[in-house]
């Protein structure tokens, strides 16, 4: 009988431990608009308008004290200037699973910050008239930092600046600096669930 007690006890607890624990968690939907640049070129560029779209999950630390990881598809680039350089007078859009992973806090009425590294795999480049391969390398690393604000349903609204830490150029021309960056400046809608 003390056994049954003791067996009866364990399972309530981790019943109730378990429930506690995947309580924490909040998982939600985001998508947004991205304005994107290349800087520290030798070429001329503009920004470029772009879009993200994906997935977030977080897990409470405390009420206020959040790790969250996103799963986003993401778009940026740049608009090439001049047709006098070896990249004409192009849109150079490259799409990327992008996957931050940000430290955020939030406060009881719903304002939040957030910074952390991302890291961002190539999936597709369009460089238009592009003869010598790759454009860009498969892997672009990145620190991002943010804020925003979640309503008490879930409904939220942000913006984040993502400041490129890996060079993006993975060809070689004579000339031409591989070494610039990509930085983007996002605003976003989310819902959490």
């Amino acid at each position: 009988m003390k056994k049954l007690l003791f067996i009866c006890l364990v399972l309530l607890s981790t019943k109730g431990f378990s429930q506690s624990f995947l309580n924490r968690f909040e998982f939600g939907l985001k998508a947004g608009a991205n304005y994107s640049n290349f800087t520290n070129t030798d070429f001329a560029t503009d920004p470029l308008v772009g879009f993200h779209a994906g997935a977030t999950v977080a897990f409470k630390i405390t009420d206020n004290f959040l790790v969250q990881e996103e799963f986003l598809f993401s778009s940026q680039g740049a608009k090439i200037k001049g047709d006098a350089n070896v990249f004409g007078n192009n849109d150079i859009k490259l799409y990327y699973i992008s996957v931050p992973f940000l430290a955020k806090y939030r406060t009881n009425f719903g304002l939040y910050i957030e910074a952390g590294p991302q890291v961002g795999m190539k999936a597709k480049e369009e460089v238009k008239g592009l003869t010598f391969g790759e454009f860009a390398k498969k892997l672009d690393l990145a620190a991002a930092g943010g804020i925003g604000y979640q309503s008490p349903i879930g409904l939220g609204i942000g913006v984040r600046y993502i400041y490129g830490i890996s060079k993006v150029g993975d060809f070689d021309i004579a000339n031409i600096k591989t070494d610039f960056r990509s930085n983007v400046a996002q605003a976003s809608i989310f819902y959490v669930f």
